[in-house]
C-alpha cells in the first residue's frame, strides 16, 4: 500500500520527517484531522501549542537546542495549522489521505484503520478535551454520522482480523468501492462540521461586548 502525495500541504514531507525524528506516537493522517478538528471547535480556549503537546501525551519531546524546538513548532503551527484554516471556506473542502491499494484483505484492514484513526483524530480535536460540546445543529448531525461510519471502520478491522480469507476477490473489490464512497461522505460531513462551527464561532465573537479602550 502506498500513498499519493498530498499537494494541499507544501511542507508535508518536512512535517512527516520531523514527526518521525521525534517519534510522534500519532500517525500523520490522524495528526492532520486532529488539528482540523481543533481548528473547527467552537470552544474559545483553543491553543495550537496544547494540541502539539498532546501529540506526545501532553509534553513536547526533548530537544537538544532551541532551534530544534522552533523548527518542530513552526512546522506544526505555522505550516500545518495555518494551512488548514483554508478549509473553513465552502470552496476548500478537506480531503482525507488517499491510499493506492490492491484489493487484498490486508490492504482493506489498513484502509479501514486509517479512516478510523482519521475520524478519531477529528473528533478528539473538535471536543478539545471536553466530554460534551454545544455544537450547532448541522454539526451535531454530522458528528453523529461520522460516529456511525467510525463504527463501520472498526467493524471491518475486526472482520479481517478474525479471518483474512473470509472474502473473495470480488467481495473485496465491492468492499473497497463501498469504502471509497464512504470516504467521500466522511469528507462531506467533516466539511459541514468545519463550516457550521466556523459560522457559529463568528456569530459568537460578533455578539461579545467590546470594552472601551483606556485612554492614557
Amino acid at each position: 500500500m502506498s500513498r499519493k502525495p498530498n499537494s494541499a500541504i507544501p511542507s508535508e514531507k518536512v512535517i512527516r520527517s520531523l514527526l518521525d525524528r521525534y517519534a510522534c506516537p500519532v500517525p500523520w493522517h490522524e495528526v492532520r484531522t486532529r488539528f482540523l478538528g481543533n481548528l473547527a471547535t467552537p470552544a474559545l480556549s483553543v491553543s495550537p501549542m496544547r494540541i502539539v503537546q498532546d501529540l506526545w501525551g501532553g509534553e513536547l519531546p526533548v530537544f537538544d537546542t532551541t532551534d530544534e524546538a522552533d523548527e518542530l513548532i513552526g512546522a506544526l503551527v505555522n505550516d500545518l495549522w495555518n494551512s488548514l484554516t483554508k478549509h473553513q471556506k465552502r470552496s476548500e473542502p478537506f480531503r482525507l489521505v488517499r491510499l493506492i491499494t490492491e484489493p487484498t484483505a490486508g490492504n482493506l484492514a489498513a484502509l479501514a484503520t486509517t479512516r478510523r484513526q482519521e475520524l478519531d483524530g477529528f473528533i478528539e480535536g473538535l471536543f478539545n478535551e471536553e466530554d460534551q460540546l454545544d455544537l450547532p445543529e448541522r454539526a451535531h448531525v454530522a458528528v453523529g454520522h461520522l460516529s456511525e461510519m467510525r463504527a463501520m471502520m472498526a467493524g471491518i478491522e475486526e472482520l479481517v482480523a478474525r479471518d483474512e480469507k473470509s472474502e473473495t476477490r470480488t467481495e473485496l473489490e465491492a468492499t473497497f468501492k463501498h469504502l471509497r464512497e464512504l470516504t467521500r461522505i466522511m469528507e462531506l460531513e467533516i466539511h459541514e462540521v468545519v463550516l457550521s462551527c466556523a459560522r457559529a464561532r463568528k456569530h459568537l465573537l460578533a455578539s461579545l461586548p467590546t470594552q472601551k479602550p483606556t485612554v492614557h
